[in-house]
């Protein structure tokens, strides 16, 4: 990817996560905030709005971290097991091992006496239903063998990066933070090979400027 276009890429992944944080804060902190809207207080909502883009711009950046992160990864995954039947296999295994952790390991964790399992599995369900229509669009957009590498991209990375939430429990910041990151995830997985097609382009662009040019330096010596 040329510098250019990974500028690009950044800030529109930023753009993501400031959108999605803003809207999901609103909506998941309405009971607080609804007085703000009820008494027209710009200013209160101006500062809310600003302190979610704030949080919007972090939650990009950890999820721009942990896209790159993997992107290297999987190519040390590859690299060792010199297999992709077997890398994907190793794959699906982290897949079920996440999953049992953000639910078993959460209700031991916090679940009081005489609670349900409900809430537990409803934020695996939040994680595993986005991660599989992504997983499938990629596998569209690409091959079918990208579809695991894309939904263990969707879903132990994103529980990786949800870490920091899950272990405070915190209703409001538990969805904040997991919408904004499946969508940055989802933004970075569809989005790349565009990125890169455009790169590619403007190389090719680029190199057949220079060749006109040197044709046209090699016609004025003659």
């Amino acid at each position: 990817m040329t510098s250019r276009n990974w500028v690009r890429f950044f800030l529109s992944t930023l753009l993501v996560g400031v959108v999605t944080a803003s809207i999901t804060g609103f909506i998941v902190r309405w009971e607080k905030f609804k007085p703000l809207f009820i008494h027209f207080d710009i200013l209160e909502i101006l500062s809310v709005l600003l302190w979610l883009i704030g949080i919007g711009l972090i939650f990009s950046i950890l999820s721009q971290m942990g896209f790159f992160a993997y992107l290297t990864i999987h190519q040390f995954g590859l690299g060792m097991f010199r297999s992709a039947s077997l890398w994907n296999a190793v794959q699906l295994i982290l897949i079920a091992v996440a999953f049992f952790d953000l639910v078993y390991l959460r209700y031991n964790a916090f679940a009081e006496k005489g609670e349900g399992w409900g809430s537990y599995l409803l934020l695996a369900v939040l994680v595993a239903v986005p991660s599989f229509i992504v997983a499938y669009l990629k596998a569209k957009q690409t091959n079918k063998e990208s579809f695991i590498p894309a939904l263990f991209f969707m879903v132990v990375v994103t529980i990786i990066e949800w870490v920091p939430v899950l272990r405070v429990n915190e209703h409001g910041w538990l969805y904040l933070m997991l919408f904004s990151l499946i969508a940055c995830n989802a933004y970075q997985l569809l989005m790349l090979p565009k990125y890169n097609r455009m790169s590619q382009e403007e190389r090719e662009q680029a190199k057949a400027r220079r060749e006109l040019r040197e044709k046209a330096k090699t016609s004025k010596v003659q």
